[in-house]
């Protein structure tokens, strides 16, 4: 499923781009609204970053399952005699491979528009790739609640946004512990238990949601 997914993407280009475009213009733009000035950038960095982060990764959930809903892959998978729960993180797993991952690696670039310190982008990197696999995660369970639906992707934001403040509130608070030069691990570890809670009990609840998607 992994590789099958994999390969897909090189089919789907747009569609794996359009985040990562979304969060480099937001990020670009910020400096233009706001102001240049790079004390002011870096009071609001951690904040603008980890909002960007977490809309663009909203854009591509809706269509994590809807492709396999559509022609049909989905009812095979529920039929397959591997557990569902494992099939649907691969699926969450190559979301964040294309997502969540490019979004860490190419914030220190952007981070440099908004004035970040350079002490403070291995949090940065680390913040968002621990939170973004948790968004993933958590993300895939409104998607598959709301996969059968017409126009769900409004529908799966307003399901799984408040679940997602927790790991903004600590992605942001990483980062700017980083740059005050403040106890910054400590967040880390609260992300990384989140992901270790969201890795045993997310793919049963995707499974579980697909389940009721597809039969009621």
């Amino acid at each position: 499923m992994l590789t099958r997914d994999l390969l897909g993407v090189g089919r789907r280009l747009g569609d794996v781009l359009t985040p990562l475009v979304f969060f480099a213009m937001v990020i670009t733009l910020f400096p233009l609204g706001i102001s240049p000035e790079p004390e002011r950038l870096a009071m609001i960095a951690p904040g603008v970053v980890w909002v960007a982060a977490l809309l663009s990764a909203l854009l591509s959930l809706d269509g994590l399952f809807r492709a396999d809903f559509d022609d049909g892959t989905l009812e095979q998978l529920l039929l397959a005699p591997q557990p569902l729960a494992l099939l649907v993180l691969a699926k969450v797993a190559v979301h964040w491979l294309t997502t969540g991952l490019p979004l860490a690696l190419m914030a220190p670039l952007l981070g440099l528009m908004l004035a970040l310190p350079e002490g403070s982008y291995l949090t940065l990197m680390a913040s968002l790739a621990l939170g973004s696999a948790c968004i993933s995660l958590v993300g895939a369970i409104g998607a598959a609640l709301t996969v059968g639906l017409a126009r769900g992707g409004m529908l799966m934001s307003l399901l799984v946004l408040p679940l997602f403040m927790p790991v903004l509130i600590f992605g942001t608070g990483a980062i700017q512990a980083a740059i005050v030069g403040g106890p910054w691990l400590a967040h880390l570890a609260i992300l990384g238990a989140f992901l270790a809670v969201a890795l045993m009990l997310a793919p049963l609840a995707i499974a579980a949601s697909l389940r009721i998607s597809l039969h009621g």
